[in-house]
């Protein structure tokens, strides 16, 4: 047969939609044509298959023109991952295994030289398309690869470390050597977390990140150096709860998009801190073909950003939309891309360019024109966003060393299940994402808390934005405390946890 058809699976954002490569063979001069979209990468692909056939002991047709096409033309194929489907259709074309055999599979890896088989970026997204699709084909993937795709529930991918294994799995009669399926592997136990019980001090700070795990709230912490903010931003991973089976997958498909996903560290929230001086294109994502940012690859995850104003201010800015939305469109002149970035912000920053205002420690050498311009790099519209805004004070050593122990992060991390557990049984989600409707439904006030919000907001100048804000924050205040109903010392917290900033 001089035609054979291979399925593989290209990569889309967190798409993966289906590719046919079809290999045809014909007389004529000699030639190795590859078309369909193809980036630098799959056209190298003819060199590394060349090499792995001719290494692994089997016939290449160098006598024929071959051409290569990759099915649908109009979609960019990028990565090694054509280089196992292109090899096995070439042998197929060839007469050299069956062609039908391979019809109930689809294929996917980079080849070495050798013929052995490397792992590819987003095996995890391809196992969820055929599951999306109802699994009408079984993945073969190099052995790293399918222990990602074996996460996914109701999927029995099949595993391979070198072109040999495959050829033999599709060998005719009783010569076959059938591939083994692969398993997930065994999750790591989860790592010894910073507990915040180290935290000593910080009443008001401790607070705000429980109210901010509860929620799924942005939170912002300004104070001196050496206050231990730092210390709190990294302790909001482990009073929140595990996540659940989607939202995991949601997370590793994501992290298999930059690299191989560990797989050990399944349903673990993950903890990104980018360093201060990390570009606009780093934090949302980009380049080409568009890979996933910080933002992105924090999905269902905390970003914490310290040194916040020493960020650029492209980088800044382009926070705004997705913490509004959850997510992260990225236009190029050939392709647009949309990721999810439903992650958890808590930023640090100094309260000006010495760090020392407000210290009863330090005298502070910035005049208030330098203090205002340094807080001034925050602009409005990123500070609306911004659900807690919560100062952290320093504190004098006597006061330190006579600070008491506070809570653990175990008793901390059952108040805020609790809490979760109520708003999810009452809509489906967290207070954050709380919009119209079912904001003021599930947020409604009586005559006297309204008035008091009101009031609030008219005095300090707030946005519609920052109003409703401070109503998700009473919300989840309220149910911290188990009531049904807002009360307004729920709303003068919310109010007061939301002026960090001395220019508030």
């Amino acid at each position: 047969m001089s035609l054979a058809i291979v399925h593989s699976r290209a990569l889309d954002g967190l798409h993966a939609p289906e590719v046919s490569v079809e290999v045809h063979l014909a007389n004529g001069l000699p030639s190795f044509t590859l078309v369909g979209l193809a980036e630098t990468e799959v056209k190298e692909a003819r060199e590394r298959v060349r090499s792995a056939l001719a290494t692994s002991g089997f016939e290449f047709p160098s006598n024929k023109r071959i051409t290569v096409n990759l099915a649908p033309a109009d979609l960019p194929k990028e990565g090694g991952r054509f280089d196992l489907p292109i090899a096995l259709g070439i042998l197929a074309a060839s007469g050299q295994i069956d062609a039908a055999a391979l019809e109930g599979f689809e294929f996917a890896g980079e080849l070495s030289l050798a013929g052995e088989l490397r792992p590819v970026r987003g095996a995890l997204a391809m196992a969820l398309a055929l599951r999306r699709n109802g699994p009408a084909r079984q993945p073969v993937l190099p052995a790293a690869s399918a222990g990602e795709a074996a996460l996914v529930s109701g999927l029995r991918p099949l595993a391979a470390s070198h072109l040999l294994e495959v050829v033999a799995a599709f060998l005719p009669g009783d010569s076959a050597r059938p591939l083994p399926l692969a398993s997930a592997p065994a999750t790591e136990a989860g790592a010894e977390l910073p507990d915040l019980r180290e935290v000593r001090g910080q009443q008001g700070a401790k607070r705000a990140l429980e109210i901010a795990a509860a929620g799924g709230h942005s939170l912002l912490l300004v104070g001196p150096p050496g206050t231990g903010k730092s210390m709190l931003a990294q302790r909001l991973a482990g009073l929140l709860p595990p996540l659940d089976e989607d939202e995991a997958l949601e997370s590793a498909a994501v992290l298999s998009l930059a690299g191989p996903f560990d797989a050990r560290r399944w349903r673990r929230r993950v903890v990104r801190s980018p360093h201060h001086s990390a570009s606009a294109v780093a934090l949302v994502g980009g380049g080409s073909p568009p890979r996933p940012g910080e933002i992105s690859l924090a999905h269902h995850g905390v970003l914490f950003l310290d040194e916040l104003v020493e960020l650029p201010r492209a980088a800044l800015e382009a926070l705004r939309e997705p913490l509004e939305t959850g997510r992260i469109t990225i236009s190029r002149a050939a392709r647009t891309l949309e990721f999810p970035a439903r992650f958890q912000l808590v930023a640090a920053m100094n309260p000006c360019p010495c760090g020392h205002a407000g210290s009863p420690l330090h005298h502070c050498r910035c005049s208030p024109d330098v203090m205002a311009r340094y807080q001034g790099r925050l602009s409005g519209p990123l500070l609306d966003r911004l659900d807690l805004q919560v100062e952290v004070p320093a504190l004098p050593p006597r006061l330190l060393a006579a600070a008491p122990d506070g809570e653990t992060s175990a008793a901390v991390a059952l108040r805020v299940q609790r809490a979760q557990q109520r708003q999810r049984a009452r809509q489906a989600g967290l207070n954050a994402a709380l919009t119209g409707v079912a904001l003021d439904r599930h947020a409604a006030l009586d005559a006297t808390g309204s008035q008091f919000l009101q009031t609030a907001a008219t005095r300090l100048g707030w946005s519609a934005r920052a109003y409703h804000r401070v109503l998700r924050v009473a919300r989840t205040i309220a149910d911290l405390a188990g009531r049904d109903a807002i009360s307004v010392s729920d709303l003068a917290e919310a109010v007061q946890l939301r002026r960090g900033l001395a220019t508030n």
